[in-house]
């Protein structure tokens, strides 16, 4: 996704007339930014990244985005959350999950398969933890907002798949949560420019900041150093 949907000034591409109508409501304020963030990678899974798949795009770009804020969330241990959508056969070939009668393409989402397996490129650890989802939020039916809370977070940052869908989602229901959202330009990616910018101009009037990598980047690198073991913080 190369193209930037705010012009360096911080005006969206849209046009004066969709800026003056959104600041004369009210949006577009930046959000805090908590000491203790976390990282939420939502959906980067083969399904969604690989356009071998029917509900994937080549998202290389995405991946390597993502990969680069994981590795500099590891030194001062930021925690990173993962989230896959899986189905189980009975709820990919059955009648159950409404949203697949929309999108029968996620029916291929099956648990098990390639599909919804993490995208290998990715820098995941055995000790993150994984979230499997059955609805575009990562928090809409799971543990996620109690998991965030009990470690203590008070930000988080959203990456991943898709912007329009899942991201987006997530994104509202982090707010919803009590969660301030940060959301990387380059970690978000989508099957189509028009959705991604769109979702992108969405999330950045009402719901998070988005951020450029490198201002995410900066903001953990400012994080404190965690203490050693024996040893106060300070």
């Amino acid at each position: 996704m190369s193209e930037e949907p705010y012009a360096q000034n911080g005006r969206s591409r849209y046009g004066e007339e969709t800026d003056r109508t959104y600041e004369r409501a009210g949006f577009g304020a930046p959000v805090r930014r908590g000491s203790r963030p976390a990282l939420v990678v939502v959906d980067l899974t083969r399904g969604f990244t690989e356009d071998a798949f029917p509900s994937g795009a080549d998202m290389t770009e995405v991946v390597e985005a993502t990969a680069t804020l994981v590795q500099a969330a590891r030194p001062v241990r930021v925690p990173v959350i993962w989230t896959a959508i899986a189905y189980s056969t009975a709820e990919a070939q059955g009648n159950s999950v409404t949203w697949l009668e929309k999108a029968p393409g996620m029916r291929a989402l099956v648990e098990g398969t390639r599909a919804v397996a993490l995208d290998p490129r990715l820098p995941h650890r055995p000790e993150d933890q994984l979230v499997v989802k059955k609805g575009a939020s990562a928090f809409f039916g799971t543990s996620l907002a109690a998991t965030l809370t009990a470690l203590g977070c008070d930000t988080v940052l959203v990456c991943g798949a898709t912007t329009s869908g899942c991201v987006r989602a997530t994104t509202v229901d982090a707010v919803q949560s009590g969660f301030p959202v940060l959301v990387p330009q380059e970690c978000a990616g989508d099957r189509a420019q028009g959705p991604h910018d769109a979702a992108l101009f969405d999330i950045q009037a009402k719901y998070g900041d988005v951020v450029p990598l490198s201002d995410a980047l900066a903001y953990l690198g400012k994080l404190p150093a965690p203490a050693l073991p024996g040893h106060p913080a300070g």
